[in-house]
């Protein structure tokens, strides 16, 4: 299938990379146009304006958005909305909030212009192990866009959730869950290092010999592991996690429907205390968010702005 992908950070530039090794055509555009270049040598179709990734798509065009969630998304689905036709499909890869997908599926629809929100995990390592991709939308949108899914995904790593939002939404929980497993790690390791036999405990060995047979084993385990080989202490890294929404928004739904989630919402919470205290527990997070998704960490001797409004080391 031919498809257009706008924007080429992290994940965008990997997935268009995963899309081409597995047959597919790719239009690529990013603001910057030097990474528009970078995957062009790769066999992609880069253009350099939103009009000219149009013309370049094959009736009932697809265009996969691949920006931070809220206001730069909405720009681009503007602009699309204006030069797309009536059964085109944009796809919005982003941790995207569910009801912003309801209110832009609304108004797409005045277009006829088709809109599916897709939650996307996989992180930097997507490329190598395919990405986990959850589905809203119409059924027959899913159906239509199938074989990208299949392309993209490991075996059996995609999934149709339901109406518009239920992609969005299910990542959501699924980001939840995340943030307390890697709290509890966390918490966990704080712990053994602090302990009386903390001082010779190779904590690097410990997360290796517990994702053999132990029933606490993952890929957050595993990628735990790494980054302690790399620094057993993590000396180099300040405990500083930041929340990228969907930890908040999860809360406050299990608050609007009167679920109890105490874990999830310790952990959101903690991370607002890694913001002021620099614990042990705080570093591995870091550390985790660093290797699964390449997000951002914060040395030592960095000055860091508690707003999140500003890098102070620029």
């Amino acid at each position: 299938m031919k498809i257009g992908i706008i924007g080429l950070g992290r994940m965008g530039m990997n997935m268009a990379r995963k899309l081409l090794k597995n047959g597919h055509e790719v239009v690529a555009y990013n603001r910057t146009f030097e990474k528009t270049q970078e995957i062009e040598k790769e066999g992609a179709i880069g253009v350099q304006t939103l009009d000219e990734l149009v013309n370049h798509l094959s009736e009932r065009r697809i265009v996969w958005i691949m920006l931070p969630a809220g206001n730069p998304t909405d720009e681009y689905v503007e602009m699309l909305s204006k030069i797309l036709s009536k059964g085109d499909i944009i796809i919005d890869g982003s941790n995207g909030f569910y009801k912003d997908d309801l209110r832009r599926a609304a108004y797409l629809e005045k277009s006829g212009i088709n809109y599916i929100d897709a939650g996307v995990s996989g992180g930097i390592w997507g490329l190598e192990i395919g990405y986990c991709t959850m589905i809203g939308g119409k059924l027959e949108d899913f159906k239509y866009i199938e074989p990208i899914l299949k392309a993209l995904a490991p075996e059996e790593g995609y999934m149709y959730c339901g109406g518009t939002g239920s992609g969005h939404y299910t990542k959501m929980i699924h980001n939840g869950i995340e943030y307390a497993l890697m709290e509890s790690y966390g918490e966990g390791f704080e712990i053994l290092k602090s302990s009386p036999y903390g001082a010779n405990l190779d904590l690097g060995k410990v997360a290796h010999i517990w994702n053999h047979g132990s029933v606490i084993r993952s890929w957050l385990l595993e990628l735990l592991e790494s980054a302690l080989k790399e620094d057993s202490t993590l000396s180099n890294i300040k405990g500083y996690v930041e929340d990228s929404g969907e930890g908040r928004w999860t809360v406050k739904e299990a608050v609007d429907l009167g679920v109890s989630a105490n874990v999830i919402a310790y952990s959101l919470f903690k991370r607002f205390e890694s913001r002021q205290d620099d614990l042990f527990s705080d570093k591995v997070i870091a550390a985790l968010r660093k290797e699964f998704g390449g997000h951002k960490i914060y040395k030592e001797d960095d000055k860091i702005d508690p707003t999140g409004e500003k890098d102070l080391n620029l």
